[in-house]
């Protein structure tokens, strides 16, 4: 038996036992079979001559219909653990009744799906029929939408009628993921029929993952966990009376797959395959959760040598995709040791991974040998810069429960904890020993890396014969080759024989995984026959969403981003605002791709007088949400498995797909593509990091706070950002410090309430974001309105008078501090700087209008200061130095 293949099956039909969830509410066709799979699945009520839970009979009618489809995996012959119908009709242990007989099971299997069913929801030993099997849907759970979860974090106690928000019912895309306040159907017509919309969705979705790939069953169920994400996201799970709808019906089916794979392996593994052993051992700890967590990523991405300011916008670009690929291919990794299918990964997000495993000693060994791999990897290719810490947590299944599950998650925390400060564990006898041969391998005649700045040079690039190229490491030649690849093809292929490709494969081994870039023809038309034979593994779309939002496109979605800015026809018109960087040629002709100096220019104005206006700089903007780990630990009042799942999904994909859709597509309030010129370094899991031009990037700061807001729709969940104003030239690696200090500061902040965090930082000055939208917004338009009626009227603005208020807003700082008296005389000061502003441009001639005019303007002017440097005294700078800069010759 083919361990992997057999596992498979087990959570293919654990993923699909809410199948008949979808169907039963889209009323597809039964064709008359209703009733007899009612008798077969349904458990009978006999207080009330019914048979309750009828979705069960809907999830082995729409297994039939998938399965019609032709673009579903043949799972009707010989199948183990499952022995098919046709096989042996007296043993009707087949895959789609393991998955349909979940309320009503009967063999062994059957009872995998079931508990693993209930265990994901968080129920306990003695609820499991008393509970689950008894409670009745509500009569409109066609009409239920999806709770969501964020609303209700640090809330006590809720019930669902004190709840706002819900998901629309919608595919996946940057657009469904916000929750809104009006998306109930009044009518149960309306809600089937969006119901029927995702059913289509499902079938249609099908049929674009390539028929080749239903033969290799682990990379099929790859792909159509993204199809089923992408219709199932905003579907709620359980719709029971007593039951809030809070989680969906994605995260529930990954949950019970994973669960179902684990525990089967178990009890297969120990010999113990009967009802009665899985029936008493909940508290038996027969699961193993499996944390990884990749360190060292911020100097990993920001080492800086001779050459990198050449390559800066490739090497950013490369090595934040480079530290994804590590991520994804060390959890790969684990799978492949542990015989595991892919939704046994629950998490993978910002350089986290969870997977869920059989507590055996066969899993241990495997995590250990996974563990020297990693470590004898990032020492042999990093020299220890870079990691990936494993820790390991066993559970039973009570351990999930509702009641119990906090003390779970607090476990695994201090387990991941604990492997933080270990790193490499260099002093046990079993570590690799990779430094003993260093001297010996180092090139004295390469010397050091030329882009790394550390590593020792491995060979040079470029490495074409009429050119000597520089000295490079192998990590850094990948770097810049992922970097071009990923402006030029669609998909990455993850396989052990990079010989049977005909692209050509990255350098590097990663952990034994051979990496090659293809592009969509290439992805479904000749690796259709690698993937028949198993030597294909995995196949990722990593394509961003495009304009409409549209996430599934056939494959494997791994949402890592690869936007980066192009030169088009607008760009070309307007090509002399690059200055003396409008001829650089350091990019593909092909994929004109724009380098961090072109950023820079971006923000610049063309004038009157044809001259460009507005300084060259770029914004570095770093961010994340304030103290997630709390959240994850204590915000729930009833967490589950699933739920935990859900919310580490949900948080992840603002950043992860929302964010580089938003700045590619999203428009600023002129509906002017004002956010298309930013780069996201890395954005996922709870933080990002975006490089842009200046005043653009600041803009997009305050409009991902609004829109982060409108995402989770609760106050106490923030995230507070810092920002660094730099030059083009500056490096890579200051970049990244400039803006992580910036961030610190206002993780410091206290605002006046006392409460802290929830701030943003730019130019030293640290504010709320409520004043940031006030001085940014507000502050800003009424300051370049009054400014725009004095040049009216011959007052042309004058850097000078600029330089005067910011000397002012410090001064109302200092003063409101009281640290030098003779600061309070600010507001003289201002009267006297505009009087002198207006007045040396506006010659009076002895006219009364014009004197009443520069009486008008000075009164308002001095009016309009006052009040905002009383009101934000040195956080006024914030404005005035915007004005200051987009007035640059």
């Amino acid at each position: 038996m083919n361990l992997l293949d057999a596992t498979t099956r087990v959570a293919l039909s654990a993923y699909l036992h809410d199948l008949g969830k979808l169907a039963e509410r889209a009323n597809i066709d039964h064709e008359g079979r209703l009733d007899a799979h009612k008798t077969l699945y349904c458990p009978w009520q006999d207080n009330g001559g019914y048979h309750s839970h009828i979705h069960a009979a809907y999830t082995g009618i729409a297994w039939d219909a998938i399965e019609a489809t032709g673009h579903f995996p043949e799972l009707r012959g010989n199948c183990p653990p499952f022995v098919s119908i046709e096989t042996d009709a007296n043993l009707p242990d087949s895959v789609v009744n393991a998955a349909a007989a979940h309320h009503k099971p009967d063999t062994f299997l059957q009872w995998v799906v079931a508990t693993a069913d209930r265990v994901a929801s968080g129920f306990e030993r003695d609820e499991f029929d008393k509970q689950y099997n008894s409670v009745r849907e509500r009569d409109n759970h066609y009409r239920a939408r999806l709770l969501t979860l964020f609303e209700q974090i640090d809330k006590g106690e809720i019930e669902e009628g004190m709840l706002a928000w819900r998901y629309p019912l919608e595919p996946l895309s940057p657009q469904s993921l916000f929750p809104q306040s009006d998306c109930t159907p009044t009518d149960d017509a309306t809600a089937r029929a969006q119901y029927h919309r995702l059913w289509d969705a499902l079938l249609n979705g099908l049929k674009q993952i390539p028929p080749s790939h239903c033969a290799n069953l682990p990379l099929w169920l790859d792909h159509f966990d993204a199809l089923w994400l992408t219709v199932c996201h905003a579907i709620p799970a359980a719709t029971a009376f007593g039951v809030k709808p809070e989680v969906s019906l994605y995260d529930h089916s990954k949950a019970a797959a994973a669960l179902a794979a684990a525990l089967w392996r178990w009890h297969h593994e120990q010999g113990k395959e009967t009802v009665a052993d899985l029936k008493n051992g909940w508290d038996e700890e027969k699961f193993l959760l499996i944390q990884g967590d990749f360190f060292g990523i911020q100097n990993f991405i920001f080492a800086e040598g001779g050459e990198t300011n050449k390559h800066a916008h490739k090497l950013l670009r490369g090595r934040s995709f480079q530290v994804s690929l590590l991520t994804e291919c060390a959890a790969l990794t684990l799978l492949d040791k542990l015989s595991l299918p892919p939704t046994s990964q629950i998490i993978n997000a910002a350089g986290k991974f969870l997977i869920v495993a059989p507590n055996t000693a066969q899993a241990h060994e495997a995590v250990e040998n996974a563990r020297r791999t990693f470590n004898d990897w990032c020492l042999r290719h990093t020299y220890g810069e870079i990691g990936i810490g494993l820790a390991v947590t066993p559970a039973s299944c009570n351990d999930f429960a509702q009641k119990r599950f906090k003390e779970l998650t607090t476990r695994l925390f201090e387990a991941l904890d604990i492997t933080k400060l270990r790193r490499f564990d260099l002093c046990n006898a079993k570590s690799p020993v990779i430094f003993s041969d260093f001297l010996h391998r180092f090139n004295s005649e390469l010397g050091v890396c030329k882009i790394n700045g550390r590593y020792p040079a491995e060979g040079r690039y470029p490495a074409e014969s009429d050119s000597p190229g520089y000295a490079v490491s192998h990590l850094a030649r990948d770097q810049i080759e992922i970097g071009k690849a990923l402006t030029q093809r669609a998909r990455v292929l993850i396989n052990r024989d990079a010989d049977s490709l005909k692209h050509k494969s990255l350098g590097l081994d990663y952990f034994d995984w051979r990496i090659t870039f293809v592009d969509d023809a290439d992805a479904s038309g000749h690796y259709g026959q690698l993937a028949k034979a198993h030597k294909l593994i995995r196949c990722w779309d990593f394509s961003p969403s495009d304009e409409d939002g549209k996430v599934f496109d056939g494959f494997a979605k791994r949402f890592v981003n690869t936007y980066v800015p192009y030169f088009d026809q607008a760009d070309k018109a307007t090509s002399d605002k690059y200055g003396r960087w409008q001829d650089e040629v350091d990019f593909d002709q092909k994929y004109p791709i724009k380098t961090l100096h072109h950023l820079a220019c971006e923000d610049r104005q063309l004038k009157e007088n044809g001259q460009w206006r507005g300084e060259i700089a770029l914004v570095t903007l770093k961010g994340d949400i304030d103290n997630l780990g709390m959240l994850f630990q204590k915000g729930l009042e009833r967490p589950t498995f699933a739920k935990w799942a859900s919310l580490s999904r949900q948080v992840n994909l603002f950043f992860a797909m929302w964010l580089p859709w938003f700045c590619e597509h999203g428009k600023d309030s002129k509906d002017v593509d004002r956010y298309c010129n930013t780069y996201t370094v890395f954005a996922g899991g709870d933080d990002f990091f975006l490089i842009g031009p200046w005043h653009s990037t600041i803009t997009l700061a305050g409009e991902m706070q609004k829109h982060f807001e409108r995402y989770v729709v609760n106050p106490g969940i923030t995230f507070s950002a810092g920002l660094s104003m730099t030059q083009p030239k500056v490096p890579a690696r200051h970049l990244a410090r400039s803006a992580e200090a910036a961030l610190e500061q206002s993780k410091a902040y206290q605002n006046k309430a006392g409460k802290s965090k929830n701030a943003v930082t730019l130019w030293s000055q640290t504010v709320s974001w409520q004043d940031w939208h006030a001085l940014l917004t507000e502050c800003t338009n009424q300051l370049q309105d009054l400014l725009a009626q004095a040049e009216e009227h011959g007052a042309k603005l004058s850097t000078g008078y600029l330089y005067d208020l910011l000397q002012l807003a410090d001064k109302a700082e200092r003063a409101r501090l009281g640290r030098k008296p003779e600061d309070s005389l600010w507001r003289s000061q201002l009267v006297y700087r505009t009087a002198r502003f207006i007045g040396d441009r506006i010659k009076s001639n002895g006219d009364a209008n014009t004197n009443s005019r520069r009486r008008q303007l000075m009164e308002a002017i001095n009016q309009e200061f006052a009040n905002a440097l009383d009101d934000h005294q040195g956080a006024y700078r914030l404005p005035l130095s915007i004005l200051l800069y987009n007035n640059r010759e």
